[in-house]
């Protein structure tokens, strides 16, 4: 992957967006940052339920399981007023001298055991709540990955050329584990607070209603301490989200590029740079930190207010005999419960909005378009001989700017094209419309008199190999990697291939042979073995047509010797395409194809079109000198 797509775009983290939870605070009496909108909230939130339809059965028993545990919690504060008050009466009997007053310990420890009974069954319930709940959160996650995975397998070229790698892994990766996490921990979360507010209130209301009047006046104050923090801090932990964004992206070009940086003597304009966006992120990450910090405080206060207000008005109660001491002990604590599921749902919501925007990412990639389907059409019987024509393709990348036009080739079976030109000339777009990556606007393209756009394209790219020079090599053994090229090769085939590709020689040469790990970017075997390798794969794929990138400018002389030896007789009797850098294999084609700016502009072998003197002769004379190194490249 280069820089630019391991790039951080600035206000992004380095997770990637949508790869994290919002920063903020949690606990109760605290908020997290808001996050981004969906852009259709409902339509996204419609969908993203769909998918917990199968499981419906399984979310009504984490419902159930949730309210059980939430209403046996809920109880126990009641219980615990009853202790108090079944203690206070003893206590005050024989304060006053009362006959026969004594503490009722068969009353309080009934009391005990049915608290010890509540609390073990809500933390069986919890616990079922939370099993059950983490199994449906990880089918539905399971079942997203493979959708989404599936569909970057159907996406056509031009999307992943679109889109930075980076994009579309936090797409993949970050957004669904932000889906993972809500599902598994705030869904359970909201249900359980929405029970506890519903349950503390009608608790409060049993108690005394003129209590829980009091109360419930304090949510409005509450509020306005929420808004005016909330709208006080949002900016600033924007600004830290966009400087931290800032700083991984820098962080992560200064030591990408670390021996440029220390080249060019550029280390003071990178520390400079540095304490520059550093700066920036303190700035916003304290005032964020200590203007949210004062939420606690000041909710607190708020909540402290009704306490003394219930003290208060519950002292009075007592005194006039209206209700219990220990119903004053058991409101007080329900008035402690009662903020706790206010502030998470508003935490959560907050959550869901974030996780909405993650699906709404995630859906946008499931509803792209597809590569089109080819005609329904039986697999050719026999053998392909590869027999290639281009019969006036027109195309371009983009509506209305066609980059090739009228294009006409005609390729016999067994010949090698050298294809040839300046950068930007359209060649590597030959061999995207070649393999069916990019469908053509105008004309067809044919294979053995068939149109490719009615050969499903499995069948079609069955045919082709190709050999880049941008070598690609995935983390396995190497004879993993030349396998990759047929399914079911034997180990004989593999070998036999490697040998074609020379190669056999170096690979037994490593300490593991054949079982030797390549890591991640293959950087433990060289360039050269590399495309060795990749030869090897052509040759145990054993294509129809081939289609070659033969610069080998990064190799030693030897390897590069070995390169055009193994491609050379990969090509023998095989229809080829090469994207020719090299004076030897331009002189040696069959046919050589000039484009400029889209269009095959001339046609012929090395000799007809040096005879025509025309842009190739031009382009010949001005690249190759008088010797004609090979060296060279057109």
């Amino acid at each position: 992957m280069s820089n630019d797509q391991r790039r951080t775009p600035p206000g992004t983290s380095g997770a990637g967006h949508g790869g994290q939870r919002p920063m903020g605070f949690g606990g109760h009496g605290m908020l997290t940052m808001p996050g981004q909108k969906a852009k259709n909230f409902k339509g996204t939130l419609r969908r993203l339920l769909g998918y917990l339809k199968p499981y419906q059965a399984k979310l009504t028993v984490v419902f159930l399981t949730a309210a059980l545990s939430t209403v046996f919690s809920i109880v126990s504060p009641k219980l615990l007023g009853n202790a108090t008050t079944t203690i206070f009466a003893g206590f005050m009997g024989k304060l006053k001298g009362i006959p026969g007053a004594a503490f009722d310990f068969s009353a309080i420890w009934q009391i005990v055991l049915t608290l010890l009974g509540l609390y073990l069954f809500s933390s069986l319930f919890a616990y079922i709540q939370q099993y059950v709940m983490a199994g449906v959160a990880q089918k539905i996650v399971c079942t997203l990955r493979r959708e989404v995975n599936e569909k970057l397998a159907r996406l056509p070229l031009k999307y992943f050329d679109g889109r930075t790698h980076g994009e579309v892994m936090s797409r993949v990766v970050n957004d669904v584990d932000t889906i993972s996490g809500t599902l598994q921990q705030s869904l359970t979360q909201m249900i359980t607070s929405l029970i506890t507010l519903i349950g503390v209130i009608v608790m409060m209301l049993t108690i005394s209603p003129l209590m829980t009047l009091i109360v419930l006046l304090t949510i409005p104050l509450s509020f306005v301490v929420i808004k005016q923090i909330a709208s006080r801090s949002m900016p600033h932990f924007k600004g830290q989200q966009q400087a931290l964004g800032a700083l991984n992206g820098h962080v992560e070009e200064m030591y990408t590029g670390h021996k440029i940086v220390k080249a060019f003597g550029r280390e003071k304009q990178a520390i400079e740079k540095f304490e520059q966006i550093n700066g920036k992120l303190y700035e916003s990450g304290w005032k964020a930190q200590f203007i949210s910090g004062i939420m606690m405080p000041l909710m607190m206060f708020v909540g402290n207010i009704g306490y003394v207000l219930i003290c208060v008005v519950g002292g009075v109660l007592v005194t006039l005999g209206s209700i219990t001491i220990g119903d004053v002990q058991a409101f007080i604590q329900y008035a402690q419960q009662f903020s706790h599921p206010i502030t998470q749902m508003a935490n959560i919501a907050n959550i869901i909005q974030s996780t909405l925007v993650s699906a709404e990412r995630i859906f946008e990639i499931l509803d792209e378009q597809e590569e089109e389907a080819g005609e329904a059409a039986e697999k050719r019987a026999g053998e392909w001989r590869g027999h290639v024509t281009f019969e006036y393709v027109s195309f371009g990348y983009k509506e209305g700017e066609p980059l090739i036009r009228n294009m006409n080739i005609d390729v016999a079976p067994g010949m090698t094209v050298a294809i040839v030109g300046p950068t930007g000339a359209g060649k590597t777009t030959l061999v995207n419309l070649l393999m069916r990556f990019y469908e053509i606007g105008e004309g067809r393209i044919t294979i053995d008199g068939r149109d490719i756009r009615s050969m499903p394209r499995e069948e079609l790219r069955s045919q082709f190999g190709m050999v880049l020079q941008d070598t690609w090599l995935f983390n396995g053994t190497i004879r993993e990697n030349i396998a990759y090229g047929r399914a079911g090769a034997s180990e004989t085939e593999i070998v036999q291939a490697a040998r074609a590709a020379h190669a056999d020689h170096f690979i037994r040469t490593l300490p593991d042979g054949y079982e030797t790990v390549l890591n991640e970017e293959a950087s433990n075997i060289s360039q050269g073995q590399k495309q060795l390798l990749t030869i090897a794969r052509a040759f145990l794929a054993d294509p129809t047509i081939l289609i070659l990138d033969e610069a080998t400018s990064s190799v030693d002389t030897r390897t590069e010797l070995l390169i055009q030896q193994a491609m050379a007789r990969l090509m023998e009797g095989r229809t080829s395409f090469v994207i020719a850098h090299r004076l030897s294999t331009i002189r040696d084609a069959d046919l050589i194809l000039v484009m400029n700016q889209g269009s095959v502009i001339e046609q012929g072998n090395h000799e007809e079109l040096l005879a025509k003197g025309g842009f190739y002769a031009d382009l010949y004379n001005s690249q190759f000198s008088q010797n004609g190194e090979a060296q060279q490249a057109i």
